[in-house]
């Protein structure tokens, strides 16, 4: 904990210093405490006595508490207990607020996620905040209005001295003008003279001491507004707001102040226009007053409702579309939390079921979640709920400035929004109330978090319908091979959406990558892509995605004389030559280096750049097709605050030709003038060594295909691969979604993964690689002979080097659990340098 003020108030002296009484009373109350403490201390809860002048403190309050040898601030999590015989600290004060931070729900919601992915409590109760909310407390002095004694006081020296001190006298006077943070009242006598006096007040019922939550970066915007002050600007003129005695300029401003009525005018913009004594006058002839009033940060705030008009809403909802309408108002006025998976063809109207089961949550009095898998496609859902429903619709993702996120949360907490939209970070918000949640593309894996806490979304969404009784709908084309586990053994229901609404599945042609190297073609366009981009008819507005899965304008940057190929130094992974910035990036780590113009190695100059991603896709599509108007959507463009928004809305508008992107343009692009789809390459990862591989190869071409053909011209996708025959590519080419599901499940029952078992990966990171490697062996040693003795259905893989071997300077080893329960089986987990990943994406 930060102490703002900077006095001496924390630690074992600040008890004492505000007059805290440290011993235990009869009846007190024991709670659980979260603190966000470094290392194994900070990954459980810390049991606190509540002394009877702070009783009761309720679950998602604030409290300072005394932790070691010094003051920590903390959360309550709940009732708390303690062995016999164990001696409890008393809380030493709550943080003034406006009651907990979080609702019940997301209290109970946070209990889950610590237990379920074994991460500190404190640090999920961080995620949930706005940022900066924890870092920093202020304690604030301010005046009680009625100078009550304090009952039952027990320091009347103190009282008569705080009465007759004429240093009290005037830090009473200075306290008249409202509160004051300790840290800026003078203290001529010195800090501690100064808290000893406050403590005295404070005693005497003259003055309250609070600790604050300081909001650090994320603190309310406050703007003067400017409007009439009534009756009285409506002088005897000629007309409305006509004032004989005004000058010109003083008019003006005062029509201007008519014209917005009871909004008002900000009045830095009202001084901009007519003179900063302009509106001084104007209030001192008792013509205008001027209000300090919130200025929400809102995201939303500069675009107009229906700002991307890829489609109109259908008036009618297909047959199919009612009747998984219906299913899911039966569940939302049930408060039945099954999962309902919306299996759904691409371009089936998903997002039309959408709103209509949102209106029907809204209508029942209760408030939604609807989660997206990418920043990218929040802006197009939300721009199509803002057109359709009538509600206030707060948006939430990581791409927020910290201004923005927290002003949306308060919104959220103070009960002004109806609908939040957002990302993971969505499925944490301050709700109660709620009645459904729906999760986009819920198989899609940036759904899973990288760091503490390692959550998966869609887990989380469904374990808070659960919590809140709420409807969960999980709609994807290509759902997770876990979820079709599920929807077939009866654990989750499936609707099923089995027809396009409008133009018709497109025609899939696999072109072989060899063949192509065979014939002499070297670029990242196949003879058959390159003939499709010519054949686009611009005079119909056609349009083309083209996805490759990889960043960059070369994968790999070798010597030609020595073989030698630049790396990550901390990571030891290729760079990829990026030609914007010309530079090289580690994508694992985001280190970048400047270009090396001879070999480190050798020293020679024969620099070779082998492979390709977006970039130069994006630059071979330019040179072929100067005619053609192409952007780029990737990884690198939605770090730029507001560029993906901007690339999407000219493709939508139809003022860009080609789209070239990763994943990204293979997810909620609904346009229908997009009649070829382009997969460049198809095997990007599907030979990495993950069970995972096959299933996310197979989504994003899946998906990617689905692109196409929406509108009423037929769509055409490309599939470029040097595997043709990989079960996969089958898949695709042949439309037979139900073979490679089979295939899969499969092999997963055979390993127990997920749906049949559950997976646990442990990763550690040391400095010396022996070591790693060591510690790793016995960790896992330790692990296999307790579920030989202990779990007989548990198994124990490992240790192995990771994927991306060494990273940040640390040799990284992994350890997998797999097993009906591997988190029970784990039990207290290791803590540093070992990390925790419940339910992993990747055992890479």
């Amino acid at each position: 904990m930060d102490e703002a003020s900077g006095d001496d108030v924390g630690g074992a002296s600040g008890q004492a210093d505000l007059g805290l009484d440290p011993e235990a009373s009869s009846g007190e109350a024991l709670v659980a405490v979260a603190i966000d403490a470094a290392g194994a201390a900070g990954g459980h809860p810390f049991t606190y006595r509540v002394p009877e002048r702070l009783a009761p403190i309720d679950a998602g309050e604030a409290v300072v508490v005394e932790f070691g040898r010094r003051q920590a601030l903390g959360i309550v999590l709940g009732e708390g207990s303690a062995a016999p015989g164990v001696t409890t600290k008393p809380i030493v004060d709550r943080v003034r607020g406006d009651g907990p931070l979080l609702p019940q729900l997301a209290m109970d919601l946070a209990a889950w996620i610590s237990a379920h992915y074994l991460a500190p409590p404190a640090l999920v109760l961080r995620a949930m905040l706005p940022p900066g909310l924890l870092e920093r407390l202020e304690l604030v002095a301010e005046r009680r209005p009625d100078h009550a004694e304090a009952p039952g006081s027990e320091v009347p020296e103190a009282q008569d001295a705080a009465r007759d001190s004429g240093q009290d006298s005037a830090l009473l006077a200075l306290l008249d003008a409202g509160p004051k943070p300790v840290r800026r009242l003078a203290a001529p006598e010195g800090r501690p003279a100064l808290l000893r006096r406050l403590r005295a007040l404070r005693a005497a019922g003259r003055i309250d001491l609070d600790w604050t939550l300081l909001e650090a970066g994320a603190a309310p915007r406050y703007v003067r507004i400017a409007r009439l002050a009534g009756p009285a600007a409506m002088a005897d003129g000629a007309g409305p707001g006509r004032d004989r005695r005004l000058g010109p300029r003083q008019q003006a401003a005062l029509d201007d102040l008519v014209a917005a009525g009871a909004a008002g005018v900000p009045s830095a913009e009202l001084g901009a226009r007519h003179g900063t004594s302009v509106l001084a006058s104007l209030v001192r002839r008792g013509l205008a007053g001027v209000e300090v009033t919130e200025a929400p940060r809102r995201p939303l705030a500069d675009r107009a409702p229906g700002r991307r008009g890829t489609r109109p809403p259908s008036a009618v909802l297909s047959p199919e579309q009612a009747e998984a309408v219906a299913t899911i108002r039966d569940a939302i006025r049930g408060r039945d939390a099954t999962p309902l998976v919306l299996d759904g063809v691409t371009g089936g109207g998903k997002t039309a079921i959408y709103a209509e089961v949102l209106a029907t949550c809204l209508d029942e009095g209760r408030r939604a979640v609807l989660l997206v898998p990418e920043i990218a496609l929040a802006l197009p859902i939300v721009d199509r709920l803002r057109a359709e429903l009538d509600a206030g619709i707060a948006l939430l993702h990581s791409g927020l400035g910290d201004g923005e996120r927290a002003d949306e949360w308060r919104r959220i907490r103070g009960g002004r929004a109806d609908i939040v939209v957002g990302t993971r970070l969505a499925a944490l918000a301050p709700l109660d109330a709620l009645g459904l949640i729906v999760v986009d593309e819920e198989h899609d894996p940036a759904y899973k978090s990288d760091r503490t806490p390692r959550l998966q979304a869609r887990d989380v969404a469904i374990r808070l319908g659960e919590l809140a009784g709420a409807a969960v709908v999980l709609g994807s084309a290509t759902p997770a091979v876990e979820t079709e586990g599920r929807a077939r053994d009866g654990t989750y229901h499936r609707i099923r959406l089995p027809d396009r609404l409008s133009g018709r599945p497109p025609t899939v042609e696999v072109v072989d990558l060899r063949a192509e190297l065979e014939a002499g073609v070297r670029g990242m366009l196949s003879r058959p892509l390159v003939a499709s981009l010519a054949a686009l008819d611009r005079g119909a507005g056609d349009q083309a995605v083209l996805v490759i899965n990889r960043r960059g304008t070369a994968s790999v940057v070798l010597c030609r004389d020595c073989g030698h190929v630049q790396a990550c130094p901390e990571c030891t992974r290729p760079l990829v030559y990026h030609q914007a910035g010309v530079t090289l990036r580690c994508h694992h780590c985001g280190r970048a280096t400047p270009l090396a113009s001879r070999c480190p190695r050798c020293g020679s100059a024969r620099i070779r750049y082998l492979g390709g991603g977006t970039e130069r896709l994006e630059r071979e599509v330019r040179d072929r097709f100067p005619g053609l108007a192409v952007g780029r959507l990737d990884r690198d463009v939605v770090e730029r605050r507001g560029a993906a928004a901007r690339v999407l809305d000219a493709f939508a508008d139809g003022r860009l030709d080609v789209l070239v992107g990763t994943s990204l343009v293979t997810k909620g692009i609904d346009v229908p003038a997009v009649t070829l789809v382009g997969v460049v390459s198809a095997d990007v990862a599907l030979n990495l060594p993950d069970e995972r591989t096959a299933e996310r190869t197979y989504q994003l071409i899946a998906q990617a295909i689905g692109r196409a053909g929406r509108g009423s011209r037929p769509g055409h996708a490309i599939v470029q691969t040097y595997l043709p025959d990989h079960p996969v590519i089958r898949a695709i080419a042949t439309g037979a979604p139900e073979s490679f599901y089979d295939a899969e499940l499969e092999d997963r029952r055979r390993f127990g993964s997920p749906p049949f078992g559950r997976l646990l990966k442990l990763t550690l990171a040391l400095k010396d690689r022996d070591e790693a490697e060591r510690t790793a062996d016995a960790f896992a040693h330790r692990l296999r002979a307790r579920a030989v003795a202990d779990s007989p259905r548990t198994t124990v893989a490992g240790p192995a080097p990771a994927y991306i071997a060494r990273r940040a300077d640390r040799w990284r080893y992994n350890v997998v659990i797999r097993g009906p329960d591997p988190v029970g089986f784990l039990g207290e987990p290791p803590g540093p340098p070992w990390s925790v990943d419940v339910d992993p994406e990747s055992l890479l």
